[in-house]
């Protein structure tokens, strides 16, 4: 008979504690699946066993009992110890943390195991001839696997230099000393590619693939193939960094800097940090790649914390694309009020001619930014957030890409009555209607959420590409990441400015890395590619330091910049958001958070308090929303974040509030 202490599976902060039952089962386990009676009714509820005890330590009258273990679900004690560190973390709730170890879905009813990808087939490949700088990256990893000693590796290669072989060699090593390895991609759209490689090397039986794309069935069935040992690695985007492997020995982190690692979403967690636990516990690698590096890696590689390895040649040898900058200023003056350039369309057209493929990168999906009343300037706003809507043409509608209301255009002012009301602004959308009226003889192509929406069909118009049926590809970030195509002669950037204007201190380096990594897909086969890039800031440090593929100047640039100002990686930074229906009762609540944080962090730590203030997205479904900005510098986020969970638990604890409390720790988002 053990005494044991859950947590159950209750969606609210009311039940965030761990509770003891009596359990008549020896053989219960830390991390089992139990079912219990919970509350006065006694109603069954699902729960995980998170600490076991021969007695207790003092007398709990009515001890319930536990009445039955579930005999498939489970977790691992790393993954337990994992959810208790998140928990303190990131300030979720046990449950939050546990979902992300646990399966979504559940078995077959007929039996049937549904195994995505298994039937395809694949070209055999073997492993490749590295070049001095692969090898000498490989070389690095491998004591660290052989000796089983954590570490984290801090792989920063241009463009098209062989990370991917780095990644499957280390794999290899690591499967053939009887290791498992999380291979972990920033998209979706890059998985089908990276599987393809993965199985073609490795074969389909010792790979599993988890991603939100698969069918909640192929989810369930994919965990439990993992959760027997059926498999030796596992693909996905971040949530995969939670498969549930044992013996643990390399996690690879492709492409480490992009802003989707980071959940947007309860438990807001950092795949990096996750990756980097994980790794702890089981005395293994990480491999971070990366380009264009996130300043935080590089910073912390500079510092020591991570081993950093350069690759400053592509595989091939084929140098890097020549990049050209275009004032679009210039255009104007000279009267071409056209989203392309001179010298884009004089590129796009020789490069066709060659028959080579284009990609044009532009960071804004739909037709256009806004639509707005010439007369008297009106702007179709979304009815529940107060944002401008985007507008849609092949829907001849107007979406909120935050809550997604829809509304039809008008054909005249709702304010006026007059009928000059107009689309402005240029998305994905206007520029394949306008690639396709000045190029018609070839086949264009659009990647963005829009036309990606359905399951398959990423892989369709990325397939389309890859065989080269399509001549031009437009998109938005989705194809400015990790693609590998031999066949792009040309990438056309068509506003650079897009992400430099957001309001957001990474502007400025998510503008560099979406550039280079753009570029990147230019010239990947045996031919130097080329990459023109539209903006109207063209002598900003981030869009000429990515022209001249000088990640160094941009690094040395920013971080004075950073340092300055005590932003990360020199802080963490904690955004609190506090959400209503009454904008005053948001407001308020905001500020008496800060107050309370202030009491309690002590009177010194108010110069580290900003706020409250109106969110960006001052409203969103309804709710207004007012922020706290909170520095948080080295040695003090333990402390911060003690004070702000138990700020957080007396507001969600309370049955009267009629607001909302979010904390996001280093978001990669303040709007």
């Amino acid at each position: 008979m053990k005494y044991v202490n859950v947590v159950i599976d209750n969606n609210t902060d009311h039940t965030d504690n761990l509770y003891t039952y009596l359990c008549e089962d020896d053989n219960v386990k830390v991390g089992n699946k139990v079912y219990v009676p919970f509350a006065r009714g006694n109603r069954i509820r699902e729960a995980y066993v998170f600490q076991i005890a021969d007695r207790l330590t003092e007398e709990i009258k009515g001890i319930k009992t536990i009445e039955g273990i579930d005999p498939e679900i489970s977790l691992d004690e790393d993954a337990v110890a994992t959810c208790v560190w998140m928990k303190r973390q990131y300030l979720c709730r046990y449950i939050d943390a546990i979902k992300c170890f646990t399966p979504a879905g559940s078995s077959s009813k007929r039996g049937r195991i549904r195994t995505p990808y298994q039937e395809a087939v694949y070209e055999q490949s073997v492993a490749k001839k590295l070049t001095g700088e692969q090898q000498e990256a490989v070389q690095a990893v491998r004591p660290y696997l052989k000796g089983r000693e954590h570490k984290v590796f801090l792989i920063h290669g241009v463009t098209s230099s062989g990370k991917t072989e780095i990644y499957m060699q280390v794999i290899a090593d690591c499967i053939n000393r009887g290791r498992a390895a999380i291979m972990l991609v920033p998209e979706i759209s890059l998985t089908p590619q990276t599987i393809d490689r993965f199985i073609g090397r490795f074969g389909a039986e010792q790979i599993a693939v988890l991603h939100s794309k698969l069918s909640m069935g192929e989810r369930y069935d994919e965990w439990m193939r993992i959760k027997k040992g059926k498999v030796k690695i596992v693909i996905g985007a971040r949530s995969a960094v939670f498969a549930p492997l044992s013996n643990i020995g390399v996690i690879v982190l492709d492409e480490e800097h992009e802003t989707t690692y980071k959940s947007d979403m309860t438990p807001k967690y950092d795949t990096i940090e996750v990756a980097v636990r994980r790794a702890k516990r089981n005395r293994a690698a990480v491999l971070l790649g990366s380009a264009t590096p996130s300043l935080v890696s590089a910073y912390k590689a500079e510092q020591g914390e991570y081993q950093r390895i350069i690759l400053t040649e592509r595989f091939n040898k084929t140098p890097l694309p020549d990049v050209e900058i275009i004032d679009m200023r210039e255009e104007l003056k000279n009267g071409n009020k056209s989203i392309f350039s001179v010298s884009l369309y004089q590129e796009m057209k020789r490069t066709l001619e060659e028959k080579k493929q284009v990609i044009l990168f532009l960071n804004r999906r739909g037709y256009a930014t806004f639509v707005s009343c010439r007369s008297c300037g009106y702007v179709m706003k979304c009815k529940e957030c107060g944002i401008s809507l985007t507008y849609h043409k092949s829907r001849n509608e107007a979406i909120c890409h935050f809550c997604g209301c829809r509304e039809r255009v008008p054909s005249v002012c709702p304010v006026c009555g007059g009928k000059y009301i107009r689309h402005f602004g240029t998305g994905t959308e206007k520029v394949e209607e306008v690639t396709k009226e000045i190029f018609p003889e070839y086949t264009v192509d659009r990647l963005d959420l829009d036309t990606a929406s359905k399951k398959g069909s990423i892989d369709k118009i990325l397939n389309s590409f890859r065989r080269g049926k399509t001549n031009i590809l437009i998109g938005t970030q989705l194809v400015a990441k990790g693609l590998d195509f031999s066949n792009v002669g040309l990438v056309g950037i068509i506003s650079a400015d897009v992400s430099l204007n957001v309001p957001d201190f990474r502007s400025s380096e998510r503008t560099f890395q979406l550039i280079t990594q753009a570029a990147g897909r230019a010239g990947r086969g045996s031919v130097k590619g080329k990459v023109l890039i539209q903006t109207y800031n063209p002598e900003h440090y981030s869009i000429v330091a990515a022209a001249e593929h000088d990640y160094a100047a941009f690094y040395r640039a920013e971080t004075m910049i950073r340092k300055q100002i005590g932003y990360p990686p020199f802080s963490d930074l904690i955004q609190i958001v506090l959400s209503s229906e009454k904008e005053q009762e948001a407001y308020e609540r905001c500020r008496q958070v800060a107050a309370d944080f202030i009491r309690d962090a002590g009177k010194s730590e108010e110069r580290y308090v900003f706020g409250p203030q109106a969110a960006p997205m001052n409203k969103i479904k309804g709710l207004y929303r007012y922020q706290l900005l909170i520095k948080c510098f080295p040695g003090k986020r333990k402390e911060y974040t003690n004070i702000l969970n138990e700020i957080k638990m007396g507001i969600n604890t309370d049955r009267g509030t009629k607001y909302f409390i979010s904390i996001d720790i280093n978001p990669y988002s303040f709007l």
